[in-house]
């Protein structure tokens, strides 16, 4: 943080686009890049549940203002407009989006952002709850991403009961198929993914000798780097946000 000189320029520009999911779907997305002369990397962020919020383009954003490439596709685009809050319900009440659908549309957002001109071909994965789920099990079900950084996904093991049409499988249990390092942050009074669910799932990269890095906060739960919420966490959310620019510029800049 605050790397940057006081004298340098500063530029980035951020708009709403209109991508191809690689299904061939038309879909919104946020990109957002700097103005400065360079190649960048990439960073394609995965929304939580909440949906495609005022909190992810400023995230989006952020990642910008750090020197990288940064797309987060709507991945509600398909169930209208209005609200976040009102789309998100729409979705919810429909059992979700399919893991499958969610794929196509980060694989197209990734795809749209190599191919501009300050790409560096390096793309990285960002999600948390939700997102972060899909961004583990995108990992391992593609080789497409460099690093790959999971907050709190919950779902990642799931039981039998949890599985459904739209969900048809535990990513946990793909961990033998994951293709790029991973970064996990997690809260120790989380209850989705608990504490015990984060255990079994360390334990499979562990198994497995997957290159990963877990890092555990005590005195918080579920969503601590939401900063317009009673679930946010100053300290270890500036400490999470250090340790997500550390493993990107470790992982998308060399």
């Amino acid at each position: 943080m605050n790397d940057y000189k006081t004298h340098d320029y500063e530029g980035l520009i951020a708009e709403t686009i209109s991508m191809k999911s690689s299904n061939g779907d038309e879909i919104n997305a946020y990109l957002a890049k700097p103005l400065t002369e360079g190649n960048f990397p990439i960073v394609v962020l995965i929304h939580h549940l909440p949906g495609w919020d005022e909190l992810y383009k400023e995230f989006t954003r952020k990642f910008a203002h750090h020197g990288y490439i940064a797309i987060c596709p709507d991945l509600y685009h398909r169930e209208g407009n209005g609200s976040p809050d009102d789309v998100a319900a729409e979705v919810r009440s429909n059992g979700g989006v399919s893991d499958k659908q969610v794929i196509e549309d980060i694989l197209g957002a990734s795809d749209y952002a190599k191919n501009l001109s300050n790409s560096n071909g390096k793309v990285g994965l960002f999600g948390t709850c939700s997102g972060g789920r899909h961004g583990f099990l995108i990992g391992c079900s593609t080789d497409n991403f460099d690093a790959i950084v999971e907050c709190w996904g919950g779902n990642v093991v799931m039981d039998d009961a949890s599985i459904t049409e739209k969900q048809p499988i535990s990513p946990h249990t793909l961990t033998e198929s994951l293709s790029s390092p991973l970064l996990g942050l997690f809260g120790n009074d989380d209850v989705s993914p608990t504490p015990e669910q984060v255990d079994e799932h360390e334990n499979l990269l562990k198994e497995n000798d997957k290159d990963y890095v877990f890092h555990r906060y005590d005195g918080a739960g579920h969503g601590f780097m939401y900063y317009q919420t009673p679930l946010y966490r100053q300290q270890q959310s500036l400490d999470a946000w250090e340790k997500v620019f550390n493993f990107f510029h470790e992982k998308l800049r060399s």
